[in-house]
């Protein structure tokens, strides 16, 4: 595939974490670097979406949300527009578990035709770890000015791809939401 930027959402202030999300600690390091460190084997071009300081401990580029509040879409359509490779893995910013093994699979199952691809199970979706193309940037700009933010009706108005993936898997797919799905995390991989 060629270039290819990668945007985490740092999504602010979470009300179920009482913290900024991608800081939590999970053995003993920010979610944020796990994710980082599943990355950099494959590229280093890394930009985060946020508007806090408190990331600036990283040496990768910040950028805020152009559109305030609009959740997951609002993000995307800031990492989109601020790109200048034509796809882009986005990823949110609380998956501790990602591995380099399933970024690489999704980069390269990634059919060039599709404007979104992610992972699915036969349970679940996981649209914040995808490839999304710049050419979904006006489908996005509508949505977000008619408030409709919702990741699945956006997914349903586009040509995507899914890969498919067993249900053990979404294990490492996983986003923590709260100190009790963190817990729960620990104790399964203790």
């Amino acid at each position: 595939m060629e270039a290819l930027t990668v945007f985490i959402l740092c999504g602010g202030k979470s009300s179920r974490m009482q913290s900024e999300k991608g800081l939590v600690l999970f053995q003993e390091k920010p979610f944020i670097e796990h994710i980082i460190q599943a990355i950099l084997p494959i590229t280093d071009e890394i930009k985060l979406i946020t508007a806090t300081k408190e990331y600036d401990y990283l040496p990768y580029q910040k950028i805020p949300d152009i559109v305030l509040d609009k959740g997951p879409l609002g993000g995307i359509y800031t990492a989109l527009t601020h790109s200048e490779t034509e796809f882009n893995l986005i990823l949110s910013c609380d998956i501790p578990l990602i591995s380099t093994e399933l970024l690489s699979e999704l980069i390269s199952k990634h059919n060039k035709e599709a404007e979104i691809t992610i992972f699915a199970s036969e349970s679940r979706m996981h649209p914040l770890i995808g490839i999304y193309s710049k050419k979904v940037l006006p489908v996005i700009k509508s949505a977000i000015d008619s408030e409709d933010l919702k990741m699945m009706n956006l997914l349903a108005s586009i040509p995507h791809q899914i890969i498919k993936i067993e249900e053990s898997e979404n294990f490492h797919l996983t986003n923590i939401n709260s100190a009790d799905e963190l817990n729960d995390l620990n104790i399964n991989l203790s």
